[in-house]
This record gives structure tokens, sequence and C-alpha cells, in this order.
């Protein structure tokens, strides 16, 4: 069955758009990577966090941003009764690895404007010392 014209091609968009698992997930701290010569600067997007709601913590080569938020919007009448409640309590976590040899002290994060802005030094590579290996002779 066809639709009249007046509902448009996206009609049920508008109504089915709430938050279903799968959806959110990666409408959360999308994450723009760039290369720039001798680091590499990450630019996390992360709405509705402060920057006490964020951690960063690098362990065994792996570079994890984690936050948490909880907001709680409650309006009372002059009675004191409540008119409307809602709350929000919410986690999310990405996990980079950016090598084993980078330390805690020489990646760079700064939050602003609800970006986060994370420069990691590029892992050097070291050249690998060819060891001679002699087969023993007996006799």
């Amino acid at each position: 069955m066809l639709l009249p014209s007046i509902f448009g091609e996206r009609l049920f968009d508008d109504f089915m758009d709430f938050p279903v698992r799968g959806r959110t997930e990666n409408q959360l701290m999308k994450t723009d990577i760039k290369d720039a010569g001798d680091h590499f600067e990450l630019q996390m997007e992360m709405p509705g966090f402060k920057k006490e709601d964020v951690k960063a913590q690098l362990k065994d080569g792996m570079l994890t941003i984690e936050a948490a938020t909880s907001t709680n919007n409650d309006q009372k009448d002059e009675d004191g009764r409540y008119i409307r409640r809602e709350r929000f309590t919410g986690s999310c976590s990405r996990s980079f690895y950016v090598g084993e040899t980078i330390k805690q002290e020489d990646i760079k994060a700064r939050f602003e404007d609800g970006i986060l802005k994370i420069c990691v030094p590029k892992e050097e590579n070291k050249p690998q010392i060819e060891e001679n290996k002699y087969i023993s002779i007996e006799g």
C-alpha cells in the first residue's frame, strides 16, 4: 500500500528515533584519528559529559577511555509534588592499542567543549638486533 505524499518517505523515522541498544553505542564516543607525523591525534566526541566524568588509563599498551554520567531533572509544583522526573545514568568506554613502549607521561589529553583531544606519540621502531646463532659441533 502506498502512503500519501504528505507523509514523505521517512514517516516512522521520527517516531522510532529513541535509544535502542546498538543505536546509542555508535552515537557515543565517535573518534577521529589523525596521523600528525611524529604522533597521533585523537578527537573523541563526548556530548553531555564533563571533564570530571572522563578517565583515561594506559595498561599493557592499551589506552582506555571511560566516561560515566548521571543526571536528574526533577520538577515539582508549588505543593512539592512531582510534575516530571527524568533520570539518566550511563557509561561507555573505548580502547585503542598504542604500543607497549608508550608511557603514561608521554600521552597528553585535553577536554574542551565536549571534545576529548588526545596526543599519543608514535611507537619507535627499534631496529632488530640480529643474533648470530651457531650450531655446536661435537667431536
